[in-house]
């Protein structure tokens, strides 16, 4: 597997320079181009194929934040694909507001103040998740210790979870 940083040539971060990111996948798409090894074909050319192809996934998740770290705590080996983890009891029953009121609102669509408040305890909710976040991942780029990056996958799922409320809220908004 191709670590991105290092065929990006930056250190490993969470929120990596976008300027430089767009810059390095200019770059090699020049570099491995196909059509600059069309006349030499074989292994060549299946290299450049190769090559590009990891280039265009390095940028699509080099782009995005959320990718972003997803991509570390895999290539930490502390996610794996389809995972299905288990949130913390807490943080359930914190949630357990909101989804009442969506609850109720399917209920009473009417009711709009059931949209607006849950809406409301969604943006405290990603606000909280977004500061939390943010000092994990200082502390982890800061310290580069690998407690902390269990740390940052509990709030890469709880964002998960609540991305998943927003969108519920979304298409009861939208209706």
């Amino acid at each position: 597997m191709t670590n991105y940083f290092d065929l990006y040539q930056i250190p490993i971060s969470f929120y990596p320079e976008q300027d430089i990111i767009k810059k390095k996948f200019y770059e090699l798409s020049r570099l491995y181009h196909p059509d600059r090894f069309a006349s030499t074909g074989g292994e060549e050319l299946d290299n450049a194929l190769r090559m590009a192809a990891i280039n265009n996934e390095a940028y699509k998740i080099l782009k995005n934040n959320d990718a972003t770290m997803q991509y570390i705590l895999q290539i930490n080996n502390l996610i794996e694909q389809d995972e299905k983890y288990n949130l913390p009891s807490v943080f359930l029953m914190e949630m357990m507001e909101i989804n009442e009121a969506l609850s109720d609102f399917e209920l009473e669509p009417t009711n709009k103040n059931l949209l607006t408040q849950a809406r409301e305890t969604l943006n405290e909710q990603l606000e909280q998740w977004k500061m939390n976040v943010d000092k994990q991942i200082h502390l982890f780029e800061k310290n580069n210790d690998h407690k902390i990056l269990l740390q940052i996958k509990d709030f890469y799922f709880r964002k998960k979870y609540l991305l998943r409320i927003k969108e519920r809220i979304d298409t009861f908004a939208a209706q």
